[in-house]
């Protein structure tokens, strides 16, 4: 039984949500979302709360249940409060610097890396090993953090890398001699 799918999303005052059958539009402070969902899931509006309902208990219908609950709720947070996501960048001459919109890399290869941030997405760069990715988009977000962090992931045996604020790398042994 899908726990999550049961429980109503509040709708925070500021925010104006429209349902056109299942494309569900959402807008507030911060700027607007929308998404198209499953057909098969009945998303209403009762008391200034967002309502899923599925059709039959069958396993996909309960699992798209607390999906698209889950999902339309990222919205609503998305557009009041925002996202975010830290990186820090761990080794010797590692940097990051913005020029114009740019994220440049140095990050022990011959060549700086450059990463172009996609619409609606803010990169900020606090220090020099320190990188904040902002946007409304949770799922952008942690996608243009994840691109980031692959340029570069944090190896096992120095722990050097691009890696998540408080993420915690396992380190291996080094070689030992005779």
């Amino acid at each position: 039984m899908s726990r999550t799918g049961l429980k109503p999303v509040q709708i925070p005052d500021g925010v104006e949500i429209k349902i056109d059958g299942t494309h569900v539009t959402v807008k507030g402070p911060k700027g607007e979302l929308s998404r198209q969902f499953h057909p098969d899931m009945m998303i209403n509006i009762e008391d200034n709360q967002v309502v899923v309902k599925r059709p039959t208990d069958n396993k996909q219908h309960k699992s798209l249940h607390g999906t698209t609950r889950s999902l339309i709720a990222n919205m609503v947070e998305g557009v009041t409060k925002g996202y975010e996501k830290n990186l820090e960048l761990v080794g010797v001459g590692y940097r990051a610097q913005k020029s114009g919109n740019k994220l440049v890399l140095n990050v022990g290869y011959s060549h700086p890396v450059e990463i172009v941030p996609e619409e609606g997405i803010e990169i900020e760069v606090p220090s020099q090993t320190k990188i904040t990715v902002k946007g409304i988009d949770k799922e952008r977000v942690g996608a243009v953090a994840a691109n980031i962090r692959a340029v570069r992931e944090p190896e096992p045996y120095k722990g050097k890398g691009i890696r998540y604020e408080g993420e915690q790398v396992r380190r291996k042994e080094g070689k030992t001699g005779k």
